[in-house]
């Protein structure tokens, strides 16, 4: 299962419109923000990696005026860390990632007073990347870039999911990469404060897990990043699978 997550993972950077090839390791590197969750690199599994490709990666990254950042499933590359420790990378975070199938999916009911829905107009896109870049503690402001971005994940089978109030207050939104090899990543699950501790979070989750599913999506994989994110994500039949490290110099 690791490697076909880390597998998903590159294909997914390469669907980005200017992906970069950096010997073992493809890189999303954006123009438009220097966020780091953005802008970051993978290894290709099985690959050999030495010091030098390292610092190949550090020089592009540096070039581009951006933070060099990588992200991976740790078994994938078991013995990449130790080169960019000794390159000067810290450990940021290593998280367990959850899997779900559609034999394991449980449906979360929508709480009452809200719609989901998946945005089919630029400003219900809008709406969506707003709350939840609200929900994430960020300035609430769409820009053309990222409903771009939206848009072209959706026409290519991405799943986005919008909810809503019945009097069309955007509460949150979920989003999922369009299945590579079968596999998907769920993401960007955000509800706006005023509407938490509802339910809206787990059912945004079942329902872009459910999309995906529907679409032919063998697998849905996400990460939690707190204890009740946690609780949520496995109520609705997502599994602990494997362990994924973020790293940057």
């Amino acid at each position: 299962m690791d490697l076909r997550i880390q597998r998903s993972v590159v294909s997914n950077l390469r669907t980005r419109p200017k992906p970069v090839e950096i010997g073992p390791f493809v890189a999303g590197l954006d123009p438009d923000t220097a966020s780091t969750s953005v802008n970051y690199a993978t290894p290709q599994p099985g690959v050999t990696i030495t010091a030098a490709d390292v610092a190949a990666l550090v020089e592009t990254f540096e070039q581009a005026g951006r933070k060099p950042r990588l992200e991976y499933v740790i078994s994938a590359a078991p013995e990449l860390e130790d080169l960019l420790r000794s390159a000067g990378f810290t450990v940021e975070a290593r998280h367990e990632y959850l899997i779900c199938t559609p034999e394991t999916l449980v449906l979360s009911r929508v709480p009452s007073g809200f719609v989901l829905e998946e945005p089919g107009t630029d400003r219900e896109r809008a709406g969506m990347i707003s709350a939840q870049m609200e929900a994430f503690g960020e300035a609430p402001q769409a820009t053309e870039s990222a409903i771009a971005g939206v848009r072209r994940s959706q026409e290519r089978g991405g799943i986005a999911l919008v909810a809503r109030t019945l009097d069309s207050v955007w509460a949150g939104g979920g989003q999922a990469s369009a299945p590579q090899d079968g596999l998907s990543e769920v993401g960007g699950i955000a509800v706006r404060e005023a509407f938490r501790r509802l339910g809206l979070g787990g059912a945004i989750t079942a329902g872009v897990a459910r999309l995906l599913f529907e679409r032919g999506a063998e697998i849905a994989w996400l990460e939690a990043d707190g204890e009740d994110s946690w609780r949520v994500y496995e109520r609705i039949g997502f599994r602990p699978a494997g362990k994924r490290l973020y790293i940057s110099l």
